[in-house]
């Protein structure tokens, strides 16, 4: 076996060029941890966040990546066999500890969840943290149910186009947005019943089609619009606040009376790799292989060109999931 690797290195926060991609020791695993060789992995709004210095308790320098997907090459558990198919994600990766931007990784154990596909590996790259984040606000985050009606506010993003599989395949009546008229097709391959323009008062749009309102709304932009989102929800429907595609997190002199309409409630969610079952995952990757479910995913990149996959993730021109195989 080679004894170095190459990784994607972050020294310090700030544009795409503090990203090297450089030679390291091919890291050793300890006692519960164990050693994936990485075959793909994707990128997180997360790992932006790191990258321009936003996120907290990051340790610099730093092998970014919150997740990644390849096959075990040493688990000193036993708990896994060699060449097995795993993915892992969250716990830490990327920022506490090196992550999965590399040719190796090690994660804890109880972050790892086997799986068997035939799939290409860009596609399995994709699937961990996306499907995760969109399971988890659909079940934890809005307990969500056959025959509702759902808004996605945010819904290109790739968390955006999985939750809307997903909720296709609950029974769920999905309105989605788009801030680019283009881009509706991909929606609409998505399986979206409704595409929405964003133009700052979807709430009007939602009504004209929902007088009462959604049931469930989830919020992947951030504070900027999650009024609008929250005035395009029945009362007692539910608002999940999941991601921050704007890069805004905080709700400033938050009065809850005057802020929440009368009724509606406000929800988050944050998971981990806990949060995801491994039968989940491979029900939703057998769903993939048997053409039952779709992955969105937008472009491939090599490690090389990691920096052209970052700057396109931080201008918003994705129209999907961006993934790096390695």
């Amino acid at each position: 076996m080679t004894s170095t690797m190459r990784a994607v290195v972050l020294d310090a926060p700030g544009p795409v060029a503090n990203l090297h991609l450089r030679e390291l020791p091919v890291p050793e695993p300890g006692d519960g941890w164990v050693r994936i060789a990485v075959k793909a992995f994707g990128l997180n709004r997360s790992e932006l966040h790191t990258r321009l210095g936003l996120a907290e308790g990051v340790v610099l320098p730093r092998v970014l990546g919150i997740e990644a997907t390849g096959v075990v090459d040493a688990d000193p558990s036993g708990a896994f066999r060699p060449g097995q198919q795993v993915a892992a994600m969250m716990g830490g990766m990327g920022r506490v500890f090196d992550g999965g931007y590399a040719e190796y990784t090690c994660v804890p154990v109880a972050q790892v969840i086997p799986f068997e596909s035939d799939l290409d590996w860009a596609t399995l790259g994709a699937v961990p943290e996306m499907l995760q984040t969109a399971f988890g606000s659909l079940t934890v985050g809005l307990d969500a149910k056959p025959g509702q009606c759902l808004l996605i506010r945010g819904g290109t993003s790739s968390v955006g186009l999985a939750t809307a599989v997903l909720a296709k395949h609950r029974g769920m009546t999905v309105l989605a947005t788009t801030r680019d008229r283009a881009k509706a097709d991909v929606l609409e391959r998505a399986g979206v019943d409704h595409v929405l323009v964003d133009d700052g008062d979807v709430a009007a749009q939602v009504r004209r089609i929902v007088p009462e309102g959604v049931d469930a709304a989830l919020e992947l932009v951030g504070t900027p619009t999650l009024p609008d989102t929250l005035r395009a929800t029945r009362v007692h429907g539910v608002v999940c606040f999941t991601g921050m595609l704007s890069n805004e997190w905080i709700v400033k002199d938050f009065y809850p009376i005057g802020y929440l309409p009368s009724g509606v409630r406000l929800t988050a969610y944050g998971g981990d790799a806990a949060d995801l079952p491994g039968a989940v995952l491979q029900g939703f990757l057998d769903d993939v292989a048997a053409g039952r479910a779709r992955v969105p995913v937008d472009r491939v990149f090599d490690l090389d060109h990691i920096r052209d996959a970052h700057a396109l993730m931080e201008s918003g021109g994705a129209r999907g999931k961006l993934v790096v195989t390695t």
